[in-house]
């Protein structure tokens, strides 16, 4: 007789292993906190667990990853559309960030984390103001992420002078450092708001304490000129001479980039994050990610925060991924299925430094699971698996999600969070933005 204390069971398992292995009718077991198995076929009978979801038939895949975003601006959702980058963020972004206070980003962390839950994504990055909260909150939640406040050259709402923000950095990674859930990263904004010696600070930081650094880089063609004009260099050219660049690094967006410079990427092993509609939206343009994996750079797939996007919903974000490079290239064989899944499921978890973690259904791993219900009509008929996730599954598809072996949803209820609390508390929230603009 074997024990266990959870089997999901009665559906095809899209693993996403180094070989993209799909049991067709099979079974994932849980012991604690990590998957103790995937099997074939039906549970034997002397097999016993303490909790079992039946997927129904449905696909059992590895939660999600979002590898970039600003979960507490879920609450300037549709704040300020249809404007362009530098506009957005200099005059309407950075006025209402310098207003808001912790509990308005541990509010927002909240209503992201059910956003996310509720749509399959069980691990996430985030870059922002008061981290500590946004831990505080995912923790709550029971979600995996890697978080980090954002450093700038000019004095942050949160810490105040920069000094104090690597204090505050360093004083995150001190108390997450054991947490099996809350992962931390240094996290300077972008070029053209950090000196040379705030990169290299940060880098410095990130060594010492052996985490992740991530940072915008190449977003937009102003971007680009910017630093050119500033430093006689490409980013990452500017990036490579600053001796920052290595495999913590995690470039997010790297929408314009030349030949060269996606070399000095490859040769450093940096890790990319795409973030499609983000991109789309504030027309930055499309990221080059087939050369990018040609050169065998890694890259994630994130949503951006939802004053750019305006979801954090990683389902709609694989299907405009894979629509987006076959027009952009007018290819349709290009970035075809099962390369988006990888880039939201074990090569997102690559990028943010958890390929042991999560990222896959494999023996050992977290037990990081999702199950995406097949029974809808639009789920139906199902030739390829991979197929049926990014182009025909959406958000609402999501029946049951796992976390680090806990049941966070079931029958998309989440068993975390207060949701309507959080809407309620949103809802202030959104009030006092209003009220920031009016002043």
């Amino acid at each position: 007789m074997e024990d266990i204390d959870l089997i999901i069971k009665n559906g095809t398992l899209l693993t996403m292993d180094s070989s993209d292995t799909v049991i067709s009718e099979g079974y994932v077991t849980v012991r604690g906190d990590a998957i103790s198995g995937v099997f074939a076929g039906d549970p034997p009978p002397a097999l016993h667990w303490k909790h079992a979801i039946d997927a129904r038939g449905g696909l059992i895949l590895p939660g999600l990853v979002n590898g970039h975003t600003h979960a507490a601006m879920s609450l300037f959702r549709g704040l300020a559309d249809d404007l362009p980058l530098m506009d957005w963020l200099n005059n309407y972004i950075f006025p209402v960030e310098s207003r808001m206070d912790a509990e308005f980003v541990y509010h927002g962390t909240l209503l992201a984390c059910a956003e996310m839950i509720l749509s399959g994504t069980t691990t996430f990055c985030d870059m922002y103001l008061f981290e500590d909260r946004v831990a505080e909150a995912a923790h709550a939640a029971g979600m995996r992420c890697l978080v980090g406040e954002v450093l700038y050259d000019f004095p942050s709402p949160n810490y105040g002078p920069l000094e104090k923000g690597f204090e505050y950095t360093e004083r995150l990674i001190r108390k997450w450092r054991d947490d099996p859930l809350v992962h931390i990263a240094v996290e300077p904004h972008a070029i053209y708001t950090c000196s040379p010696e705030l990169l290299s600070r940060a880098h410095e930081i990130a060594v010492k304490h052996g985490v992740p650094l991530a940072m915008h880089v190449a977003e937009t063609r102003t971007e680009v000129e910017q630093v050119l004009k500033d430093y006689g260099k490409r980013p990452f050219e500017h990036l490579e001479s600053l001796g920052v660049l290595d495999p913590r690094f995690i470039a997010d967006h790297c929408v314009h980039l030349d030949g060269p410079e996606m070399d000095r990427m490859a040769r450093h092993g940096v890790k990319a994050v795409e973030n499609p509609e983000s991109n789309m939206k504030l027309a930055s343009g499309v990221p080059p990610v087939q050369e990018l994996m040609a050169r065998g750079i890694t890259v994630g797939l994130g949503t951006d925060g939802c004053a750019s996007n305006n979801n954090l919903d990683l389902f709609g974000e694989m299907d405009t991924a894979a629509k987006l490079h076959k027009v952009e290239t007018m290819d349709p064989t290009t970035l075809g299925a099962r390369k988006v899944l990888k880039m939201a499921t074990s090569a997102g978890a690559d990028a943010l430094g958890m390929g042991a973690l999560t990222g896959s259904l494999e023996a050992g791993k977290k037990a990081d699971i999702i199950v995406v219900d097949a029974r809808s009509p639009h789920m139906v008929p199902m030739y390829n698996p991979f197929s049926q996730i990014v182009y025909s599954a959406c958000a609402g598809d999501v029946l049951h999600s796992v976390i680090n072996g806990r049941v966070i949803m079931e029958n998309r209820e989440i068993q975390t969070l207060d949701v309507e609390g959080i809407l309620e508390g949103a809802r202030g929230q959104a009030r006092n933005v209003l009220q920031w603009i009016k002043k």
